[in-house]
């Protein structure tokens, strides 16, 4: 089994291999996965640290590995203005759950009780597959390295939204 031993962050390295991963397993710093190369893993990251999609991550025989954040089940709450979006933001925010955010629209993980929420504050829900790229949240100081997301994650018809 092949050890991961450091995470580069956005590094420029060429990724010799891919390693898709949902949410759930990008959050932790100790995990068995298999890459997109069939290469059977061990990951032994800095606990504390969320993966990100586009993060390099080095073998300890100095192999690269590129995250990638798999598509997973997810809710895309669309809200038809500002105030909608600033209200939900608020709520939901007060129940301390992940929040992938988005022009006037929230994104989070399956849950009956959120969907009723939203619901309840006026949102569209579209549920479907979807990467997952939750905010860091404002107190979480123990993420190690920078993100510069130039990318969108405007929620894509491919998806079914």
């Amino acid at each position: 089994m092949l050890k991961i031993i450091q995470c580069l962050g956005q590094s420029e390295h060429t990724a010799d291999d891919q390693l898709v991963l949902p949410f759930e397993l990008r959050q932790k710093g100790r995990f068995k996965a298999v890459s997109e190369q069939g290469v059977e893993l061990g990951v032994f990251l800095e606990r504390g640290q969320v993966l990100a999609e586009g993060d390099k991550l080095q073998a300890e025989d100095g192999r690269i590995l590129v995250v990638i954040a798999q598509d997973e089940q997810v809710v895309t709450a669309h809200a038809e203005d500002w105030p909608s979006f600033a209200r939900a933001c608020y709520h939901l925010g007060n129940r301390h759950v992940t929040l992938q955010l988005g022009e006037c629209w929230l994104r989070f993980q399956p849950d009956h009780v959120l969907e009723h929420l939203a619901e309840h504050l006026g949102l569209r829900l579209d549920k479907g597959d979807a990467p997952f790229h939750p905010e860091s949240g404002a107190y979480h100081g123990s993420h190690s390295h920078s993100h510069s997301h130039s990318h969108s994650h405007e929620p894509s018809e491919q998806h079914g939204h």
